[in-house]
């Protein structure tokens, strides 16, 4: 299936950096002594809710609709997401004097949909359960003439989101290390894959571990088995910016070789996890963008050496975030 699909290389990402250089949050690398004595190892986390729009997905929104032509921008652009690509792809539009429409679950956090709102993009909800998203996507951007921005399996999104990865390798190496390990969370697969391939092209030793809701490891079942698989059920976890069916299918081509290894977390444990961000690492972390600590912090992560946690996104609504805390 993916022999003829090109794939993005370590070079798309070093390009993707060009272009969002001075558009995007480059994200600081920070250090976690509590984390480290914790685990007992070096701990750095990488905290993509500080970007624009509270996660690390306006990174591949802006690199694919940056280039997009002139002559194709008025018809604008079409999306599918739970709220954080959804986020990224309104705000790069916005900047771009694009339009934008977003098809969104109608069970996403209203946090997401209203800022989602906010940004100038179009709303069109969809039941997640028993509409299909895409279909519902290519039948608006057929008949407006708008350009699809997928929110992981595109070759330029794939890109924009390894400048995660390209980060962590050049500020780590200003401090003259390198990464034995890089855990992200993961769903339709563009943030992992990404990041695997800047790291692994300058750090081919180093270890990149998908990181999943309980009950949606599609990842790693796909790992095992060697081609994609499919979650059971397309709903069941609060980690709502998780939930992918299966691994894209340019993604996977990416990630089966450069990843291959996965952890997962429950959302009990990612609760705790979001908890533990607030009160020993002050920071706001989701359900979903917490995934990869909860699995540090339970131990199914080989902690080793340089550990680096991305903290994919920060979009939770209080009452989840209350919940949370309060255990």
């Amino acid at each position: 299936m993916t022999a003829s699909i090109a794939l993005p290389t370590a070079a798309d990402v070093d390009a993707a950096a060009q272009r969002l250089k001075g558009v995007a949050v480059r994200t600081p690398l920070v250090f976690s002594p509590v984390l480290s004595d914790r685990v007992g190892t070096r701990v750095f986390l990488k905290p993509e809710t500080l970007q624009r729009t509270g996660s690390f997905k306006f990174r591949g929104a802006y690199n694919r609709i940056v280039q997009i032509p002139e002559g194709a921008r008025r018809a604008g652009v079409v999306a599918c997401s739970s709220g954080n690509h959804a986020q990224g792809v309104a705000a790069a539009a916005r900047l771009l004097n694009m339009p934008a429409v977003i098809v969104m679950p109608h069970d996403a956090p209203a946090l997401k949909r209203e800022r989602t709102l906010a940004l100038g993009a179009e709303v069109v909800g969809y039941d997640r359960a028993t509409e299909d998203r895409d279909a519902i996507a290519r039948a608006i951007a057929t008949e407006r003439g708008a350009v699809m921005v997928p929110p992981y399996d595109d070759k330029d999104v794939i890109a924009g989101q390894g400048t995660v990865g390209l980060e962590i390798i050049e500020d780590l190496a200003v401090l003259g290390l390198a990464p034995d390990l890089v855990a992200a969370n993961a769903s339709g697969g563009g943030l992992i894959a990404g990041i695997a391939l800047a790291v692994k092209a300058r750090v081919p030793g180093a270890h990149v571990v998908a990181c999943e809701p309980a009950g949606f490891e599609d990842h790693a079942r796909s790992f095992r088995s060697g081609v994609r698989e499919r979650n059971a059920a397309p709903t069941g976890s609060f980690c709502d910016a998780l939930l992918a069916p299966t691994p894209g299918e340019i993604t996977f081509a990416i990630s089966r070789d450069l990843v291959g290894e996965a952890a997962s977390a429950t959302d009990d444990e990612v609760a705790r996890a979001v908890a533990y961000a607030f009160t020993e690492l002050k920071l706001v972390v989701e359900p979903g963008g917490a995934v990869a600590l909860a699995a540090l912090l339970e131990g199914r992560l080989q902690a080793e050496g340089t550990v680096v946690i991305v903290l994919s996104g920060g979009n939770v609504d209080a009452e989840t975030f209350t919940r949370c805390l309060r255990g």
